[in-house]
């Protein structure tokens, strides 16, 4: 394979990887380029405090991103939940890939489904989001703070420490284990995370080439879902550890699904109204007519 020999800065972690890795791959046959994978170490993945006082995910962001703005890679893979959504001088999005599945899951003992758990069972995640959620559908189940990667989240379910845990389905795709999976969260049972399921290819918005280069990657439906979606975060001022859930779906229009769930499980606010007021209206027809344009493209 010829051309320019292009580095991919990323996490160690087995997730992380994995989907830097896929994109990698993705670029190269598009691109007729080379990558390699940069590991690198940030002081969220070796710091054991909750990652809402250092944070949240965007600890890990930060790193990728320091990185890739002192010209140490040429470009960085996130998991586009994990991204602020504020922009960064000197960075662009070059290419959202085609959307993996945006749904939660859980994995549980024994095959055990939500429903089937007893009272009072613990349930692992580090997402507000999923606790809040959880509260709603089995009010009597004990949602836990837990941090680690996936297997180390899984292994708490393993060892009896844990009744089940709840992770996304795409990353537990990404790492191999969709057969620990027991239950499947459908999005009108627990709206995912703006961006779940997707992931974002950055680079540094200096070089117009390289911003041109990685677009072979990106799918034009998925950014304006994705887009839609990171607009109600925008639009309330909430951070990705936030209790709120953002869906959109690209059909012959796109739709968008969203809530806001307050610490007790209750809805917190008519989210679309909320919008609305703000004049997010504007912001999602202009996604639409994106997306309208990619469907002829294709």
């Amino acid at each position: 394979m010829s051309g320019p020999l292009l580095r991919l800065g990323t996490r160690k972690s087995p997730m992380a990887l994995a989907q830097s890795a896929a994109v990698a791959s993705l670029i190269m046959e598009r691109a007729g380029v080379q990558i390699e994978l940069v590991g690198l170490t940030s002081f969220g993945d070796v710091s054991q405090a909750d990652l809402a006082q250092i944070g949240g995910t965007g600890v890990f962001v930060s790193a990728l991103r320091q990185c890739l703005l002192a010209g140490d890679i040429d470009l960085v893979v996130h998991s586009l939940k994990d991204l602020p959504t504020a922009g960064v001088p000197g960075i662009a999005l070059a290419a959202v890939p085609a959307r993996d599945d945006p749904r939660d899951a859980l994995v549980a003992r024994d095959g055990a489904k939500l429903a089937d758990l007893p009272a009072g069972a613990l349930i692992g995640t580090g997402s507000p989001r999923r606790a809040a959620q959880l509260r709603l559908l089995r009010p009597d189940v004990r949602p836990v703070a837990v941090r680690g990667n996936a297997g180390t989240r899984l292994a708490k379910v393993t060892s009896g420490e844990l009744d089940a845990v709840v992770l996304a389905r795409a990353g537990l795709d990404r790492i191999g284990h969709l057969d620990l999976i027991t239950e499947v969260f459908e999005p009108d049972e627990m709206v995912p995370a703006a961006g779940q399921g997707a992931l974002a290819v950055e680079c540094r918005d200096t070089d117009p080439g390289l911003t041109g280069l990685l677009g072979c990657a990106d799918d034009p439906d998925s950014r304006a879902a994705v887009t839609a979606e990171r607009a109600v975060l925008a639009g309330l001022q909430a951070g990705c550890h936030a209790p709120v859930g953002a869906y959109a779906v690209v059909t012959d229009m796109l739709r968008l699904t969203a809530v806001v769930i307050g610490d007790d499980g209750a809805p917190g606010l008519q989210v679309a109204r909320e919008l609305l007021r703000r004049g997010a209206g504007r912001y999602v027809t202009v996604a639409a007519a994106h997306t309208s344009n990619g469907d002829d493209a294709q």
